[in-house]
């Protein structure tokens, strides 16, 4: 329950954190966040402590946790390197997935398009999260599933907020669709492919990002962009 607890409160301030509800350095202030989610300190603690894993927070002994904005061209860098894990995890996959993994991958796809159908951000995302990581696993090759997975946790609020991006949805859907069909195929190359350019964020849709990202900050998160 405290675990269940704990993943809301970060899903929450993740939220606020990326909508600019708190400033690049800022404290947060555990007794005044415990009164508004109306929870003992223990899940919110432990909330900090995914929030510091995915590298939105800083914890420092006897003074608390501190919000960590990332620089631009460390998003960048993140974004690039996570393209490419992804993309050597779908190359991998094609060749080694089983029918049953298939199958689950392809049931993702298609709770995808029920939530697209619905305008359902988070229930995408849910989705999402639950297809790339059968990806992962799909590779076969666990040291590499866990480094994917724990770079995907660093940008998941990033990730995130690119569903919100008016059409993304149904692109992200579409993209979905042709890294499935190549996985479908076997064809490790065109798997890899899609996959890269789907994690990708570069060019137009990378600069929409950001704006969206630097509208919803204040301007002591803005000036070190």
């Amino acid at each position: 329950m405290t675990e269940r607890m704990a993943d809301t409160i970060r899903a929450a301030l993740e939220e606020m954190i990326v909508t600019g509800q708190f400033a690049d350095g800022e404290r947060l202030d555990e007794q005044r966040l415990a009164e508004h989610f109306d929870v003992s300190r223990t899940p919110l603690r432990e909330a900090f402590q995914q929030l510091a894993a995915s590298g939105l927070v800083v914890l420092e002994a006897r003074r608390g946790a501190f919000v960590r904005l990332p620089a631009f061209e460390e998003m960048v860098e993140m974004f690039e390197v996570m393209a490419e894990l992804e993309a050597l995890c779908a190359g991998l996959a094609a060749r080694r997935v089983s029918e049953p993994v298939l199958l689950a991958i392809a049931r993702t796809v298609e709770a995808c398009e029920e939530a697209v159908a619905r305008g359902d951000s988070d229930g995408y995302y849910t989705q999402n999260e639950r297809f790339h990581h059968l990806i992962y696993d799909a590779s076969g090759n666990r040291f590499l599933a866990a480094e994917a997975a724990r770079l995907h946790r660093r940008l998941q609020a990033y990730r995130r907020m690119q569903l919100q991006l008016r059409g993304r949805m149904g692109q992200s859907l579409a993209e979905h669709r042709a890294i499935l069909d190549a996985l479908r195929a076997g064809d490790g190359a065109a798997a890899a492919e899609a996959l890269r350019g789907h994690v990708a964020v570069q060019g137009a849709r990378f600069n929409d990002l950001m704006a969206t990202w630097r509208q919803s900050q204040p301007a002591s998160a803005t000036q070190r962009m």
